[in-house]
């Protein structure tokens, strides 16, 4: 294989020999989690190694005919091939090849997930070869003519269209749903145990998922899989529970009460225990002695 070749084909790979024309982009690329290069290959096997990123070529230049193991092909501007992070591939072409390619980092794809309400565990994309989409090719021309001007546009607009196409892709690609166990009986034992010690304290999410040993958002999802309600909602219950055990007993005042079992004060209580309980506390009190 000539040096020109061997050098365009680490190009296309994103190896060492893409730092040169790439060095004024690095740390523009470092904070926003996106990468653009245009890659012009030769004739000959094409070998994309894994990395990880997410990578989406989109043909740009002529026409070119191809094959693979599968199929013969034609390449035509506009056709789009997904390569989700740790993939690889490999075809032959017989034309030069002319491609943008948007190199996406897992940590873009988590933040577009959070900002669409999914768990950010489970962004991933599905592997796919030539396909159309007018969203994605108007993203990526738009990279490609931001680089080539020298971005003028700054950070920020890069940014966004990195965001917007992140948000796209898992829109419309996402990676098949995995089968996802709930919490473990031993995570749930540590969490209920942890929750009922400290039930007068701030119970945050961040910290309860710690203790469960998984992210926020994660916790989320397994936590009102495994018990059935939002773990906000099961921290409620409990500190009603408790109010309400305190109250009958009959030693504390309405407002000592309240702090014990973890409510911000007497009327978030009173709120809490209408809504769970469907009385308040001066009927519970009440009740028994009626």
């Amino acid at each position: 294989m000539s040096r020109e070749k061997q050098a365009a084909l680490a190009l296309y790979s994103g190896g060492a020999s893409a730092r040169p024309v790439a060095a004024r982009e690095d740390a523009a690329r470092a904070r926003t989690g996106l990468r653009v290069d245009l890659h012009t290959i030769p004739p000959g096997v094409v070998e994309l190694a894994p990395l990880p990123d997410h990578r989406l070529k989109v043909h740009a230049g002529a026409p070119t005919h191809g094959s693979c193991s599968f199929h013969r092909f034609v390449y035509t501007r506009g056709d789009v091939d997904l390569l989700p992070a740790g993939t690889s591939d490999v075809w032959e072409h017989t034309d030069a090849s002319t491609s943008v390619m948007v190199r996406l980092s897992p940590a873009l794809l988590r933040r577009a997930a959070e900002d669409m309400g999914m768990d950010p565990d489970r962004a991933g994309l599905e592997q796919r070869h030539q396909f159309k989409d007018p969203q994605i090719e108007h993203i990526a021309w738009a990279l490609d003519a931001d680089r080539q001007a020298g971005h003028p546009g700054g950070l920020l607009y890069t940014e966004s269209l990195g965001l917007a196409l992140s948000i796209h892709l898992l829109g419309r690609y996402p990676a098949p749903l995995k089968h996802v166990r709930g919490l473990s009986q031993a995570q749930r034992r540590r969490l209920t145990e942890y929750i009922e010690e400290h039930l007068d304290k701030d119970l945050a999410l961040a910290r309860l998922a710690s203790v469960a040993g998984v992210s926020a958002s994660h916790l989320k999802t397994l936590f009102k899989r495994s018990m059935g309600v939002p773990v906000h909602e099961y921290v409620i219950q409990r500190r009603v529970e408790r109010a309400r055990t305190l109250l009958l007993r009959g030693k504390l005042p309405a407002g000592q009460v309240a702090l014990e079992a973890g409510f911000s004060h007497q009327s978030h209580m009173a709120r809490c225990m209408r809504r769970i309980l469907g009385v308040t506390p001066r009927a519970l009190v009440r009740g028994p002695r009626a």
